[in-house]
């Protein structure tokens, strides 16, 4: 009967150690995207087409 109840709790600790590394990958996950975000809205506009084009060779 301990057998079965040990095998439960551990499974019980697995499952709380998954949910909480989850979980902590999925606020790493906002936080970097939240950064990128932040990062391209420094950025310069991107030039268009013909900024880089020489037309005149």
């Amino acid at each position: 009967m301990d057998d079965i109840a040990m095998a439960a709790m551990d499974m019980s600790s697995a499952r709380l150690e998954m949910q909480y590394a989850l979980s902590l990958q999925k606020r790493t996950m906002t936080d970097m995207e939240q950064q990128a975000m932040g990062e391209l809205a420094m950025l310069p506009p991107a030039p268009s087409l013909g900024d880089y084009i020489d037309t005149y060779a």
